[in-house]
């Protein structure tokens, strides 16, 4: 009876209508109550402004000659802007050529992905349709029903299955609410010589499901506080049945879960030596004093941290880029 509900609940997408109809608006209303309407009204208006100026950026310069170095990202309409301050506040801080690979989430307009031509010309567009076309053929929906149905409800488990199946050798992901502010080292030096999985650490750990279960899968020790916001692994490394078989197992004991990719991508990594970026360089949701003055190297804005982002952490990369004093307006 259990399975037949659960198998009920899949074939009528009752996820996303659960979602539109009541963790949203309760996700909404709880960002309401802990913020206000103005604070609200200021982030909207602030995000607004972020998404301008990314059409103002210039283009960024590249070496013929010399080898780029790739970053992937899964991005979008709604995360393209976000996307290219990402990839230009790194090339900011680096010396070495940087070429963008951009996954298309199904989103992405021509328009979006001229303008992230037009900035980084030397960027690698991977289109909707390919994606698909690769996922037919390597990810068939007959052998891996779980993913690809999360994959359809979930957008966040494209980080894994449009970035890397059917691909191969060592890809660095990063994920688009990212701003870098001085020369990422450590990234850098696993670009020129990957051995190892490498990821950033997290502000506690969030895997949404329980370490008994997660263990039990793995049979090894979950490491804490993974965070995936800094991503680098051998795409070819992945047993995507084993992942199928966790996702399945996952859900049919514990549900569906928001932190289900960054669960899977810590079991895979489980057991395995990995590089982690210092947690005081790489900082996950930094504070208002840091944001506004940066001492790291970078900043994930995840949760309470966003409207630090659109209010000011994007900015001391327009301004450096632009050349020109933008004062950034502290409300009291």
């Amino acid at each position: 009876m259990k399975n037949s509900l659960r198998s009920l609940v899949k074939d009528l997408h009752l996820g996303i209508i659960l979602y539109r109809l009541y963790y949203a608006p309760k996700g909404f209303i709880q960002k309401f109550l802990r913020q206000g309407s103005i604070n609200m009204a200021i982030d909207y208006q602030a995000r607004l402004q972020m998404e301008k100026a990314a059409y103002r950026l210039k283009p960024v310069e590249s070496d013929a000659l010399a080898d780029p170095q790739e970053i992937h990202f899964l991005t979008g309409r709604k995360f393209w802007y976000q996307t290219i301050f990402c990839a230009y506040s790194m090339a900011q801080n680096t010396k070495i050529n940087l070429r963008p690979v951009i996954y298309d989430d199904g989103s992405l307009e021509k328009k979006y992905q001229d303008e992230i031509l037009r900035i980084f010309p030397d960027a690698k567009m991977i289109l909707k349709q390919e994606i698909q076309e690769r996922l037919e053929e390597y990810l068939p929906q007959s052998k891996f029903p779980y993913l690809r149905e999360r994959r359809l409800n979930y957008p966040n488990m494209k980080k894994l299955t449009d970035i890397h199946a059917g691909l191969s050798g060592w890809k660095l992901v990063l994920d688009s609410d990212m701003l870098f502010f001085r020369s990422p080292t450590f990234l850098l030096d696993w670009l020129k010589s990957p051995q190892q999985p490498c990821h950033m650490v997290d502000v506690e750990s969030a895997y949404g499901y329980s370490e008994a279960l997660m263990a039990s899968l793995t049979q090894a020790e979950i490491p804490e506080r993974l965070n995936v916001g800094i991503c680098g692994f051998k795409s070819d490394d992945i047993d995507w049945e084993q992942l199928e078989f966790w996702c399945k197992t996952m859900i049919e004991q514990e549900g569906t879960h928001y932190y289900q990719e960054q669960a899977l991508t810590m079991m895979f990594m489980a057991g395995k030596s990995c590089a982690v970026a210092f947690s005081q360089d790489y900082i996950v949701m930094p504070g208002r004093e840091e944001v506004i003055e940066p001492k790291a190297v970078l900043h994930h804005y995840v949760a309470d941290s966003k409207p630090w982002y659109f209010r000011y952490g994007w900015k001391h990369v327009f301004q450096r880029d632009r050349q020109l004093e933008i004062k950034l307006q502290i409300p009291a």
